[in-house]
């Protein structure tokens, strides 16, 4: 099992830094002209951020580390798009369902056919129970726990050959977890800035050889935005 360890702390502490800022930022009233006799009040853009919708749905840019095989020493990082949506039953507690898509190449064990940085891709799709945590007009801190599962594409730059040449797991789908969760940053009542660090577990198989299975925990993240409904509950 691998856990990118010292990755996930650095990322998480950087999200950590920008939440805060964008706090202390967001703190500062804006002067808006008031209609008649031109003086000025102070408006605050955060004043009707509430946390009692019913929906909600993001959409982020995203991250991903992961191993193409269960022996490879070279990692693949990859990019892709995360777009999840929670329904809320109560102020702290949602289900939560997500969809990623990986995309990127991948070293390769030494090989005969000179194919080198083959494309590989995983696409993960789960659901599972979302935790409000601190929270105020500013921004937010939650955490989830999804399990589903993950369909991985090893196959298709090999030209045909079998994936034990490269030392790659076969083309499957295969059980999956997430555990981690949100940092967000509220730019408004509906539109949130939002930063999603995750442990990504997966449990790839091979068909040749020896049949083995094995566990694999990475670290991915998303950078991107939430819209929250008007619905209320």
């Amino acid at each position: 099992m691998r856990l990118q360890v010292s990755s996930f702390a650095s990322l998480l502490a950087v999200a950590a830094l920008v939440l805060c800022a964008g706090t202390r930022a967001q703190a500062q009233v804006t002067a808006t002209p008031t209609t008649g006799n031109g003086t000025y009040i102070a408006s605050d853009p955060l004043a009707n951020v509430r946390y009692d919708n019913r929906f909600d749905v993001s959409l982020g840019m995203a991250y991903d580390h992961m191993k193409a095989g269960p022996n490879l020493l070279q990692g693949s990082n990859l990019g892709g798009l995360d777009l999840s949506a929670s329904y809320w039953f109560s102020k702290h507690w949602a289900l939560q369902g997500t969809g990623r898509g990986y995309l990127g190449s991948s070293g390769a064990a030494p090989n005969a056919p000179p194919i080198k940085g083959p494309f590989v891709a995983q696409y993960i799709f789960a659901a599972g129970p979302e935790w409000l945590g601190p929270h105020n007009k500013h921004g937010a801190i939650l955490a989830h726990v999804l399990v589903g599962g993950v369909y991985g594409d090893f196959e298709k730059d090999l030209l045909g050959e079998s994936p034990s040449l490269f030392d790659f797991y076969n083309n499957q789908i295969a059980p999956a977890a997430i555990a981690g969760g949100h940092f967000d940053l509220n730019r408004s009542p509906r539109w949130v800035f939002r930063v999603t660090p995750d442990a990504v577990l997966t449990h790839y198989s091979i068909n040749y050889g020896p049949k083995t299975a094995q566990f694999d925990v990475n670290f991915a993240i998303s950078v991107g935005v939430e819209y929250k409904f008007k619905t209320k509950r």
